[in-house]
């Protein structure tokens, strides 16, 4: 036996095995001294037979044992490289790397998968530049990585394999404070696995609403005999569009259709845009206005149920905007296609009355009424509010308007109440005060908003549990939940306008002040831009209304008298505006010695609208540690879809949004940044 195999030594359950021999012999002369005190001569025979036995035990514990450990040594030998040709033909994808991510082994499967030879020692991340060193598993024992390779997807699955043991049991390395440590890699083909995912998710279930935004007045515009044809024109249009996508469309209303679709088709919906927007407009037999169509689907929903709600809410969102274009709402977010039409105008003021009445009943019911604006107020949102003001007080309720900032454009309107003796202490209040009036007998009318952030006092929308919701901007993602009465006409040119309609509908005996009349017309003036923009018949209704209950036009022109500074900056914003791709007006209004800049920006940007070519503009203002913009356009852009990438919102003609951290320079590049997106992406056209 060699020297070498001669220090091998058998521990545990093996050496206790060949040792057992040895054990019985000690039992046996144990045993055999019991017999010679029994009987002399048979504990001789036993003697003799224990001599034997451990004659015959020793010897064969002497030849046996080297060659049970020659064995052992052998298997072992073979065992390991059973497991390394196992492991070198694993149909799994295995590599080892060292603790730097470098590669040190591979067996042939991850060879096939990645095409390189035997002996490829770079880094991993040469052949997967998302597995960099800071994913691989250095805190924790395992990391999982999503790794696309050759357009297959894999899962990369490490394991870190501490090597400080092997270390320690070695006679040339020294293991003091070594933490090193080798990396198992493992790679699985989950390709197959994602289309099967995907086909499951592309057959999944969407449901859609499509609503005609203006039945009535299309109808209305061509010949009584040729209005069948007309809707059954647009009814083959909208079957056929929706048949082909391989879906269901079922007419539930004279103007109103439900569809069934394939997830897959709204992806399909969503590259082409709805063109179907733009396609329904092109029925044309005669009829002198164009038939809209709003479209609301809802996906990826838990259940059936949860896709029709959300296709509910879309559809809302639609109508709510302002009609002709298309909402898509999933559990994540809302996206919106289409709204580059002018909302029609609804000659009929049924809903207005109904409304009307349905206010009367709320305030009715409750013992204070609190009437709130939005942050930052201008006289259209002053203006509404003192009108919901005098329908309370009417009705013998208590009253407030919640106001914090007055600027300098609205100190005049603000003025004019409160030196009047008829109007109380409280009829202005702030956002603190207004707080400890809420209570469980308090209805909350926010008037000219539906964004809760946007709110003069949002702890309000809280506290309070009635709430009505009077508004004329198209809604965004963000709107007032839960309000139990929701008055939202995006075709109205301003929310004094609505709330004009509401004061002669909501009883007889509702007589307003002339200051109060003031105030309201002022608004209508102001949002109109002097009766220039978003003006119909209805406003001149309302602006009637007004000016026959004491509304005097040379005092409200009066009332909003620049001066000299603010008619500067305003000339200076327009003679230092930047025509960007030949169609968009950028400027920037100065603060400096400007009580109100944001006003004096938006009528920068109404001025700028004069110049011949301009299709839009847009003024930057920096006011309070934030970036103010103010867009306008006649009816060649769609300013509210821009500001909405923005973060913002408003009407087609008239949007606005607010930037925080960024200086004019950065708010320039972002509003540069999306008109050149939004034209490559095809949501702008410019002629």
């Amino acid at each position: 036996m060699s020297p070498s195999k001669s220090r091998i030594k058998l521990k545990g359950r093996l050496k206790r095995y060949v040792q057992t021999s040895l054990y019985l012999g000690f039992l046996l002369v144990l045993v055999n001294l019991v017999v010679y005190l029994i009987n002399v001569p048979a504990g001789l025979v036993v003697t003799c037979f224990a001599l034997l036995y451990f004659a015959v035990v020793l010897s064969l514990q002497f030849y046996n044992k080297p060659v049970i450990i020659n064995e052992l040594v052998s298997f072992a030998t073979q065992y390991g490289q059973v497991q390394k040709v196992l492991l070198r033909e694993f149909e799994i994808p295995y590599a080892i790397l060292d603790d730097d991510g470098r590669i040190i082994w591979t067996n042939a499967a991850f060879e096939k998968v990645v095409h390189k030879e035997k002996g490829y020692r770079k880094s991993i991340t040469s052949l997967f530049p998302s597995i960099t060193k800071e994913r691989l598993p250095e805190e924790t024992e395992f990391a999982e990585v999503d790794v696309i390779f050759e357009d297959r997807n894999f899962v990369a699955k490490m394991r870190k394999i501490s090597m400080r043991e092997v270390v320690e049991s070695s006679d040339i390395f020294e293991a003091d404070d070594y933490r090193g440590y080798l990396i198992a890699f493992y790679l699985f083909d989950e390709t197959a696995l994602r289309i099967a995912l995907q086909e499951v998710d592309d057959q999944s279930l969407a449901v859609g609403m499509v609503y005609l935004d203006n039945y009535d007045e299309a109808l209305e515009s061509v010949e009584e005999v040729r209005r069948s044809l007309l809707i059954a024109l647009i009814d083959r249009k909208v079957n056929k569009y929706i048949s082909a996508l391989d879906g269901i469309c079922k007419k539930i209303e004279k103007d109103k259709y439900m569809i069934i679709l394939r997830k897959k088709a709204t992806e399909l919906l969503m590259a082409s845009k709805f063109d179907i927007l733009e396609d329904v407009k092109t029925v044309n037999i005669g009829n002198e206005m164009a038939v809209t169509i709003s479209i609301g689907l809802g996906l990826d929903g838990l259940t059936y149920a949860q896709n029709y709600e959300f296709a509910r809410n879309a559809i809302d969102l639609a109508l709510g905007r302002g009609g002709d274009q298309a909402v898509v709402k999933t559990p994540e977010n809302v996206i919106y296609y289409g709204g580059k039409s002018q909302q029609v105008e609804k000659n009929t003021r049924v809903k207005a009355r109904v409304k009307a009445q349905a206010l009367r009943e709320i305030i009715s019911t409750k013992e204070r009424v609190i009437i709130m604006g939005h942050r930052i107020a201008d006289v259209d949102s002053f203006g509404a509010a003192v009108g919901i003001y005098r329908i309370a007080t009417t009705l013998d309720r208590k009253a407030s308007i919640v106001l914090n900032d007055v600027s300098a454009s609205m100190q005049p309107v603000v003025d004019m109440f409160k030196r009047h003796e008829e109007y109380h202490d409280d009829m202005i209040v702030g956002s603190q005060q207004a707080l400890e009036l809420a209570g469980n007998n308090t209805v909350l009318v926010v008037v000219d908003v539906n964004k809760p952030s946007i709110t003069e006092c949002p702890e309000l929308l809280r506290v309070c549990k009635s709430i009505v919701v009077l508004d004329h901007h198209r809604q965004g993602s963000e709107i007032i939940e839960n309000a139990t009465l929701s008055y939202v006409e995006p075709y109205a040119s301003s929310a004094c306008e609505m709330v004009s309609e509401i004061l002669q509908y909501i009883g007889e005996n509702i007589r307003i002040t002339a200051e109060e009349a003031d105030c309201m017309y002022s608004g209508i003036v102001v949002d109109t831009n002097n009766f220039m923009t978003k003006t119909g018949v209805r406003t001149f209704e309302a602006a009637a209304f007004l000016r026959r209950n004491g509304a005097d036009v040379t005092r409200v022109r009066k009332l909003f008298r620049e001066n000299a500074t603010e008619y500067k900056a305003k000339a200076d914003a327009v003679s230092q505006a930047e025509i960007y791709r030949k169609s968009f007006a950028i400027s920037t209004c100065t603060s400096e010695d400007i009580q109100s800049p944001t006003v004096v920006g938006a009528q920068a940007a109404n001025e700028l609208l004069n110049i011949r070519g301009v299709k839009a503009s847009f003024v930057l203002t920096e006011y309070q540690n934030q970036i103010f913009i103010s867009a306008r356009s006649i009816d060649e852009v769609n300013v509210q879809i821009i500001m909405e990438k923005m973060g913002g919102g408003g009407h087609l003609g008239t949007a606005g949004c607010q930037l925080n951290g960024v200086s004019i320079a950065e708010g320039i590049g972002l509003l540069k940044g999306t008109l050149d997106k939004m034209l490559e992406e095809g949501d702008l056209v410019v002629d």
